[in-house]
C-alpha cells in the first residue's frame, strides 16, 4: 500500500470520527429510552409524566419507558439518573423540591443538580391558590398581610409537611412581606385541605386541582396565584405579585436532565423532541387542565433558571430555619 492510500484511510477515518457525533444524533434513538421519575406511581408526577411517554414514543417510534423510583424525598431517583450512562437514552423529570429546594434540606444529598446532570428543558409551571377559611375577613393578599401584622403568630398556615411546597410557599410570603404566619405541618396535602376547611387553620396554599371545587362550593375563598401567570382555570384569581407582593413566585415547575456528560448532540435531539411534545394540543390540553402551563425553552435557559431557584430556596430554608422531618 502506497503512502497515498496510507494518507487517504487516515483523512478518511479522521472526517469518520469527527461527523460521529452528529451521526449519533441523526440516528437517534435506535433502542428504547428510560424516563426515571423521582416519585411512585400514582402521584400528581407520574399522572404528567405517562401521556408525555406515550406521545414521545408515539413521535419517535421507540418506546419510553416510566421508571419510578421513590423515596428520601426525590433523593433516590435522582441518585438513579445521576449514575445512569450518559447516552441519552435515560433522563430524569425533575422536580422543584429536587432540583432547587433538596440542596438547602439535606446537608448531603447523593447527587448534585448542576453538577451531575445536563440541563434538556423546563418542561411545565403549576401554581398553587392560596386560599383562607372564610371565617378569615381577608379577600385580597393585601388584607392577608394587613391582618397577619395586626395578629403577629396568630394566623395559622396549614401545609402538606416540613420543607414541603405549600410550607416554603408560605414561608416565602413571610420572608418578603415581614408576617409572620404559623405553620401547622400535616402529613399530606388531604388532611391540611380537610383542615383548613374545617376552620382549624386559616390559609393554605394548594393546588388548583384540589382546591377549585371546594372555592366554588364556598368552602374555601381563593386569595392569590402563588406565580407570575394566573391560571387559566380561575383567571378572575389575581398573582400574589400583582395584588400586594411584587416578585412573588413559587410555583412547582418540572424539569428534564440528562446524567452530565450526555454529548451535547444528543441533548439538543432530546430538547427538540420535547419540544415536538409540548406543541401537541392534546397534550397542552392535558397540562393545562391539570393546572400545569406547558414551557419550553433552551437547556442554557433551564440552567440558569435552576441556579437562581436554588439561591432563592436555599434563603429561605435558612431564613425560616425549615427543617426535613
Amino acid at each position: 500500500m502506497n503512502k497515498i492510500n496510507i494518507l487517504l484511510i487516515i483523512l478518511g477515518a479522521a472526517a469518520l470520527a469527527a461527523a460521529s457525533p452528529a451521526l449519533q444524533a441523526q440516528a437517534f434513538p435506535a433502542k428504547p429510552l428510560r424516563l426515571i421519575l423521582p416519585y411512585p406511581p400514582g402521584g400528581g408526577s407520574d399522572t404528567i409524566a405517562r401521556p408525555f411517554a406515550r406521545k414521545m414514543a408515539e413521535n419517535t417510534g421507540q418506546q419510553v419507558i416510566v421508571d419510578n423510583r421513590g423515596g428520601a424525598g426525590g433523593n433516590i431517583g435522582m441518585e438513579a439518573a445521576a449514575r445512569a450512562a450518559p447516552d441519552g437514552y435515560t433522563f430524569v423529570l425533575g422536580l422543584t423540591a429536587q432540583l432547587a429546594v433538596n440542596p438547602g434540606l439535606y446537608p448531603k444529598l447523593p447527587y448534585d443538580p448542576v453538577k451531575d446532570f445536563e440541563p434538556i428543558m423546563l418542561l411545565a409551571n403549576g401554581a398553587y391558590l392560596l386560599v383562607a377559611h372564610p371565617s378569615l375577613p381577608a379577600k385580597t393578599m393585601k388584607d392577608v398581610i394587613a391582618i397577619a401584622k395586626k395578629r403577629p403568630g396568630e394566623i395559622l398556615y396549614a401545609s402538606s409537611g416540613n420543607g414541603s411546597g405549600a410550607h416554603l410557599a408560605t414561608e416565602l410570603l413571610n420572608t418578603m412581606t415581614g408576617i409572620r404566619l404559623v405553620h401547622v405541618p400535616y402529613k399530606g396535602g388531604g388532611p391540611a385541605l380537610v383542615d383548613t376547611i374545617s376552620g382549624q387553620t386559616q390559609l393554605l396554599f394548594a393546588t388548583p386541582i384540589a382546591s377549585t371545587g371546594h372555592i366554588q362550593a364556598g368552602r374555601l375563598r381563593a386569595i392569590a396565584v402563588s406565580t407570575t401567570r394566573r391560571v387559566s382555570s380561575m383567571p378572575q384569581v389575581p398573582t400574589a405579585s400583582e395584588s400586594g407582593v411584587p416578585g412573588f413566585d413559587a410555583g412547582v415547575w418540572y424539569a428534564m436532565l440528562a446524567p452530565r456528560g450526555t454529548p451535547r448532540d444528543i441533548v439538543n435531539r432530546l430538547n427538540e423532541e420535547f419540544r415536538k411534545v409540548l406543541a401537541d394540543p392534546g397534550i397542552r390540553e392535558f397540562l393545562t387542565k391539570s393546572g400545569v402551563d406547558p414551557e419550553g425553552g433552551t437547556p442554557e435557559e433551564l440552567a440558569r433558571y435552576l441556579r437562581s431557584e436554588i439561591t432563592k430556596w436555599a434563603r429561605v430554608i435558612k431564613e425560616a430555619n425549615v427543617k426535613v422531618d
